[in-house]
């Protein structure tokens, strides 16, 4: 799990890098930005900022090259605003989310598809031979 102060100083991260990136940071290059999780390393000297952007894949990487140009103005005034004796250094990591989550939806819909194919090719089957293929102990054939 980790070490809970460190996880606390995380969502403190994660708010407070949202915080900027909505007021303070004013690159033209920056998209619409979500920031989704912050992990920090066991010893707390570095800090993993994961984010999503909405748009294609230009989008995408003009929005990193802003956050890497922003990446020392966000260290600076994070250690501002945590009070730590030592400030985390910043890596900003695109969230793969969006994507995996798209294609586990396409991967359902078709097994969906392939469900209802079956469904619809059962309903109109008939048995290859008696419909009950058991022999009873009444049966005078048996």
């Amino acid at each position: 799990m980790g070490n809970p102060r460190y996880i606390k100083v995380a969502e403190q991260i994660k708010v407070i890098v949202a915080e900027l990136l909505e007021r303070r940071i004013k690159d033209p290059r920056l998209g619409f930005v979500t920031v989704t999780d912050v992990r920090l390393t066991g010893d707390g000297r570095e800090a993993t900022v994961f984010y999503t952007v909405l748009g294609d894949e230009q989008a995408r990487d003009d929005t990193a090259a802003a956050l890497e140009s922003a990446r020392g103005l966000i260290r600076s005034k994070v250690g501002k605003q945590l009070g730590m004796k030592f400030t985390p250094t910043i890596a900003f990591v695109l969230d793969a989310v969006p994507e995996t989550a798209a294609q586990l939806e396409e991967m359902l819909a078709r097994a969906k598809a392939l469900d209802e194919a079956v469904a619809a090719q059962a309903a109109t089957a008939s048995y290859a031979g008696d419909a009950d293929p058991y022999k009873k102990a009444d049966d005078p054939e048996a």
